[in-house]
């Protein structure tokens, strides 16, 4: 075998040398024998002089090509002793005059001279023919005025919202009351017999026969008799045993609803009633009635519920996003629908903590009086809420800002028919079509209200199409992957030097 492969071996590095040599007579054809030395080494002084930075971070200054370790860009050249100044170096790179200086982690930060982002980093400049949100695009005039692109200023002024919603009228739930019966027995009179009807306190309501009530009037008679003719006892303890029965008969009585002025007239009269009426111990409106005349009753069951109309609740549905401007104690008005002129000033009492899971609305709880019964359960109102005025805000147009996921964009324009994409972080949203700009803008410039989706597409367009035909160099290797590397590739050589002797030999 190593017989056949020897000739081939042969053959294979006299092509070698053949071509080696055509290679070598083509350059010394095309370079001049009687080049100056001097020159080479004005060439190799001139080289090691040049100095590389980055066009976004020119504190990078490095002594040969490459990029740069921050964002990956190519490094540009910087003549010798323009030194570290931003300005110079962005002019030796072509890059123009600073328009802002920007956050590296959040490009909504930006600000008009160098300083520190919220993360403690070094702001970064951009220049005038630089976008930090897309790739800036330029159109004539002519196709700007077909396109029909219309441009408003970014501006400090009051931001304010008056948030008109629905109310519904509803029982306040501490002035809501039940009647039971705490005995059985049977309804033989109904006096509180219709729903809507209103109730005081003190009035009677119904009067119902309980064997258990007349059995308990004729005890307290007994107690009282047994008291009247042992209190004069020699003996104490026999006295203040029929004094403590006679007590216990009456506080039996008072458990079961039968009032002082009752318990006190059957021990005047001594005559047992079949029926005891009941009184109510709440003003209200007759909500709904369980029980007739006649009904055996339960003790427990409940007969009648009661509420108090002298006050009233309008709960109001506030959507998610008009939260920040409700707070606990705002004025609110509110107006009935079906009467002219009809107001009631109030304010919010209550924001419930949490939402309708079918309206996703939170409900802000209003406290009305309500002595005439003008406002009705049930009923729908108008409620005009008027938030808390956010002074000297960055504003501009909502209809500026682009919603595309979580970033939010902005066209600016500038000079020469050039936009610029800019994301920018936005806050409230004012009742006069004006929304709040917290980061990305600065005062007095100019921003697109019409035909920015035509602008957001051209400039993702351009920016898809730059990043193909410049992709990003790859960052170059540590010394220490280098070193790998080296120790890896002589690994190889060695072991195929050693083939290479094994064939020959």
């Amino acid at each position: 075998m190593r017989k056949l492969l020897k000739p081939l071996v042969c053959l294979f590095s006299l092509i070698l040398l053949g071509a080696a040599l055509l290679v070598a007579s083509d350059l010394s054809e095309q370079l001049p024998l009687n080049a100056p030395a001097q020159s080479h080494a004005a060439e190799e002084h001139e080289a090691a002089s040049v100095q590389y930075t980055c066009g976004m971070h020119p504190m990078i200054i490095v002594d040969e090509p490459g990029s740069c370790p921050i964002c990956g860009m190519d490094l540009t050249p910087l003549k010798a002793g323009t030194g570290n100044s931003g300005d110079v170096a962005s002019e030796s790179a072509g890059k123009g005059k600073i328009k802002y200086w920007q956050a590296p982690m959040d490009p909504t930060f930006i600000r008009d001279e160098p300083g520190k982002s919220p993360m403690g980093m070094d702001l970064i400049p951009v220049y005038e023919n630089e976008a930090t949100g897309g790739s800036m695009i330029t159109i004539d005039p002519t196709t700007i005025q077909n396109m029909g692109v219309r441009t408003a200023e970014v501006t400090r002024s009051d931001l304010s919202r008056t948030i008109r919603t629905v109310g519904l009228v509803s029982y306040e739930e501490p002035r809501q009351y039940v009647i039971n019966a705490k005995i059985s027995g049977w309804v033989e009179k109904l006096y509180v017999d219709e729903t809507g009807q209103q109730v005081k306190k003190g009035q009677p309501l119904l009067e119902i026969y309980s064997p258990d009530l007349v059995s308990a009037q004729q005890e307290l008679l007994l107690a009282r008799d047994n008291y009247n003719s042992l209190k004069e006892s020699s003996f104490k303890q026999i006295s203040d045993s029929a004094k403590r029965l006679l007590d216990s008969s009456r506080k039996r009585l008072q458990l079961w609803d039968i009032s002082q002025k009752q318990i006190a007239r059957l021990e005047k009269t001594g005559e047992v009633w079949k029926t005891i009426t009941l009184y109510s111990n709440y003003n209200g409106i007759v909500t709904m009635k369980m029980v007739n005349e006649g009904m055996y009753v339960k003790s427990g069951m409940p007969l009648l519920n009661l509420a108090d109309l002298s006050k009233v609740w309008v709960l109001a549905d506030i959507y998610e996003y008009q939260l920040p401007w409700i707070k606990v104690g705002q004025q609110v008005r509110v107006e009935l629908p079906y009467v002219h002129d009809q107001k009631f000033n109030a304010h919010v009492d209550y924001l419930y903590p949490y939402v309708e899971p079918k309206t996703r609305t939170v409900k802000a709880r209003i406290e009305f009086e309500n002595a005439d019964f003008e406002l009705r359960p049930d009923m729908y109102v108008n409620v005009y809420l008027t938030g808390e005025k956010v002074e000297n805000a960055l504003v501009i147009p909502q209809e500026a800002v682009l919603h595309s996921g979580e970033k939010k964009t902005v066209f600016v324009a500038l000079k020469g028919g050039r936009f610029e994409p800019r994301q920018v972080k936005t806050g409230l949203q004012g009742g006069d079509g004006q929304i709040e700009i917290i980061q990305g803008l600065f005062e007095g410039e100019q921003v697109v209200t019409s035909a920015q989706f035509m602008l957001d597409s051209e400039s993702k367009l351009r920016e898809a199409i730059q990043k193909m035909l410049n992709p990003t160099r790859a960052v170059s290797p540590t010394p220490a992957e280098t070193g790998n590397m080296e120790d890896l590739f002589g690994e190889e050589e060695s072991k195929d030097e050693e083939d290479l002797d094994d064939l020959f030999n």
